[in-house]
């Protein structure tokens, strides 16, 4: 009989080495599945075994189908009654289109009626359709004027076998089994362990639990279908049970002698919540007895290495780890591989970018492109196990180990940095001395210019080397909340960089800046600058964001009140404000309006009314409000930072009727001042570079666009002798001074004045201008 097994893309050399392990004959690997040949009980056997298949089908039939009566007439053909158990219920797809068959829902209507009328004609009774749960799901597949015809003998794909409170807890999604089987098989996990050779395994990242699940299945014996209950085979009429029944009790005998195996599994994470929720999660699989947890330290891994005649591999997935944790656990992996008794260790490993090829300075054995979650990646190995090759080889592109010949060049001593303080820093880059020593450097004189001004947050490196292009701000916080914050914010390189350099340079920067301005690493946020389907934007954490900065797109990036969640107080002009450094792309407040802000407040003496418009977290209205403003009004299209703003406001002593907060589309809200004929007598207007949230209908905005009508709107606000504060952070703004001219408007631009002293490298941090009537 022939069968096949379906597969991701990239799975299918992988899953071929695994159906010829299950003594499966004339295997076969093809495009997304590997075909092979036998009896029912082999098809069965793979549907119990592998770990690799999404499902296993039984090919029914074969045959010419030019239109929809021969489809029919070879359906109808085809003995179902022999085929399918009485009484069965069906659903049937269809995939493929030809000339006269171009849509793939009357295809399978067309190939159901045929299968029930052969029913009906032969036993008498229809059988009953079933989308949802049926008992036999079958195929068709066009291709030209040929179809194929398939009975799904799996049911539910086979990579569903967690248990739900297990695959998901803490709103935390494990990598699916058949990924995490794949990143174990490159290491050849389930071989090591049915040798029964004491093999350890070690990930560094274990945050999601869905490698250890499977290596502690693996390790356990256990056949990853045990446990199913309901088979799309059962409908089968070949299925013999009593061979089946044998079939599992075998596997179950298997199960429990392997649990007498000596392997084991360490597993760290640099996420403290994460790997508590992995705990949990392990115990709840019954998998505690064969994982230990133990600190993300070379120190706390070795101890647990155990002889040195064990076999060790490394697995890791690291596509979900946000950039700190990805900095730390490229270091680790980097270190770990430089310990004697891991020099041969393999190493396998999800990952988005060739961070590990910089980590390990070598060359990948094998470099499969697969897509996790539906997202690009890549499954990378290196077999340190034969010998070194040419470091200028080429990587070996999608291909399993087995039919590689290729090795990975030998691990060279970990590179370090002196920060001064006695203990060397590794990093992946050994040119990164250099950003540790002019960050020592331009530290040093920030922290006396700090100290001198009175300024407790402030930039203290700005892309001072090109190649290690980021911002790196320091925050220090407030007595309530004590302590040093850094954000680390890397600018876009150039597309001549190879991302997996600049990349390393970024990991680097957040392993040495912590150290050369002593601040705990856990206090350390970072943002990368990545491309994604929206355009450049920033991304915290390991992945892309929902979109650009506030200050970019004017959006709010996470649900209501997320500020709340690990609020750090910091001191800004004798004033108090909240921070985030972790639920948001910006923190709060921006650093660089530190000049314009205590310009609100001077402009704010004496004035009866301000206005503070795509006011953000209202640090500008608490200025204005120090400053002797008698009402403020704050207008924001964002609820979260209406309230951030309303917080921010409260904790300086400004509350009451006269303070008003207002949620509205700023531009809409203006024109309906306008009709009102309402003024202001200070204004402090700070727009998005571009937005086009919803909220906004289906108006958008862009600064350079649309300045010269809001500027004009602005100059009907202002009440006489008053004057409005506009600002922009597009760096390629002109201002229309003749449009604005014409419109009776005088401009002064006030820029240079208004650019703080820390960012003084970077003059196009943005625009500022004085608004006034003529």
């Amino acid at each position: 009989m022939e069968f096949y097994a379906s597969c991701p893309q990239g799975f299918e050399s992988a899953l071929a080495d695994e159906l010829r392990d299950l003594g499966l004959p004339r295997v076969r690997k093809l495009k997304g599945r590997v075909s092979f040949a036998g009896a029912p009980s082999d098809a069965e056997r793979a549907c119990l075994w592998s770990r690799l298949a999404s499902r296993i089908f039984v090919v029914l039939k074969r045959f010419t189908c030019r239109d929809a009566d021969e489809l029919y007439d070879e359906v109808y053909t085809m003995p179902w009654e022999d085929i399918l158990r009485r009484g069965s219920t069906i659903a049937i797809t269809a995939s493929g289109t030809n000339g006269n068959l171009r849509n793939t829902r009357f295809t399978a209507l067309r190939a159901k009626d045929a299968l029930c009328d052969r029913l009906a004609d032969e036993v008498g009774v229809r059988a009953d359709v079933d989308t949802g749960r049926p008992d036999a799901r079958i195929s068709i597949a066009l291709h030209d004027d040929r179809a194929s015809l398939q009975l799904d003998l799996s049911g539910e794909p086979l990579f569903r076998r967690l248990p739900r409170e297990i695959g998901r807890q803490g709103g935390s999604l494990a990598l699916r089994p058949d990924y995490a089987a794949l990143v174990l098989a490159q290491v050849a996990w389930k071989t090591r362990c049915d040798a029964d050779d004491a093999p350890v395994l070690i990930d560094p990242c274990c945050a999601d639990g869905g490698i250890l699940l499977e290596a502690a299945s693996i390790a356990a014996g256990r056949a990853p279908g045990l446990e199913r209950t309901r088979w799309g085979f059962s409908c089968w009429a070949d299925h013999d049970r009593a061979a089946w029944d044998r079939m599992r009790s075998e596997a179950r005998q298997r199960a429990q002698q392997a649990g007498r195996a000596h392997a084991r599994i360490i597993a760290t994470d640099f996420d403290a919540a994460a790997l508590a929720r992995t705990r949990r999660l392990i115990k709840a699989a019954g998998a505690d007895g064969i994982v230990t947890f133990v600190q993300p330290t070379v120190e706390a891994i070795s101890a647990h290495l155990g002889s040195p005649s064990d076999t060790h591999v490394l697995a890791a997935n690291m596509c979900t780890l946000r950039l700190n944790d990805a900095s730390r656990a490229s270091r680790l992996i980097q270190q770990l591989a430089a310990l004697a008794p891991l020099r041969c260790a393999p190493v396998s490993a999800l990952s988005r970018d060739g961070l590990l090829e910089v980590a390990l300075r070598m060359r990948p054995t094998a470099d499969i492109a697969i897509k996790p979650n539906n997202e690009d990646a890549r499954l990378v190995l290196f077999d340190r196990s034969h010998g070194s090759a040419d470091a200028g080889s080429d990587a070996v592109a999608d291909t399993h180990p087995s039919a590689s010949k290729r090795t990975s060049a030998p691990v060279e001593t970990v590179a370090t940095v002196d920060v001064g303080d006695g203990s060397p820093v590794a990093v992946l880059v050994p040119e990164s001395d250099q950003f540790a020593a002019r960050l020592k450097k331009v530290a040093r004189l920030r922290r006396k210019w700090a100290k001198r001004e009175g300024v407790t947050c402030y930039r203290v490196y700005d892309a001072d080397l090109p190649d290690y292009s980021a911002a790196i701000d320091l925050y220090e916080g407030a007595p309530d909340t004590p302590g040093r914050w850094v954000v680390v914010a890397e600018y876009a390189a150039p597309k001549s960089i190879d991302p997996s350099l600049a990349q390393a340079r970024l990991l680097d920067m957040l392993e040495i800046t912590p150290r050369v301005l002593k601040v705990d690493p856990d206090h350390v946020a970072a943002r990368s600058r990545t491309r994604s389907r929206g355009g450049s934007q920033y991304a915290t954490g390991g992945g892309a964001s929902s979109g650009g900065s506030a200050r970019e797109t004017g959006r709010a990036q996470t649900h209501q009140n997320a500020w709340e969640q690990g609020a750090v107080h910091i001191q800004e002009g004798g004033l108090t404000f909240t921070a985030n450094f972790n639920s948001y792309l910006d923190t709060g407040i921006f650093l660089d309006h530190r000049v314009t802000r205590d310009l609100v407040r001077t402009y704010a003496k004496g004035c009866k009314r301000f206005l503070n418009l795509f006011a953000y977290t209202g640090t500008a209205t608490c200025y204005a409000a120090d400053g002797g403003a008698l009402s403020t009004t704050t207008v924001d299209l964002s609820n979260t930072y209406l309230d951030w703003a309303r917080h921010n406001m409260a904790q300086n002593g400004f509350t009451g009727p006269e303070h008003r907060f207002v949620r509205d589309d700023v531009l809409a809200w203006v024109a309906e001042q306008r009709r009102a004929h309402r003024t202001w007598d200070l204004i402090f207007c700070d727009p998005p570079t571009f937005s086009n949230s919803a909220k906004m209908g289906e108006r958008t905005w862009d600064v350079q666009r649309d300045h010269v009508e809001l500027l004009c709107a602005l100059s009907d606000l202002l009440a006489p002798g008053g004057r409005a504060i506009f600002s922009c952070n597009l760096r390629t703004f002109r201002l229309d001074e003749r449009a604005l001219a014409d419109a009776g408007i005088a401009v002064e631009d006030i820029t240079e004045q208004t650019i703080p002293e820390d960012f003084a490298r970077n003059k196009r941090i943005h625009r500022c201008f004085i608004i006034t009537n003529r």
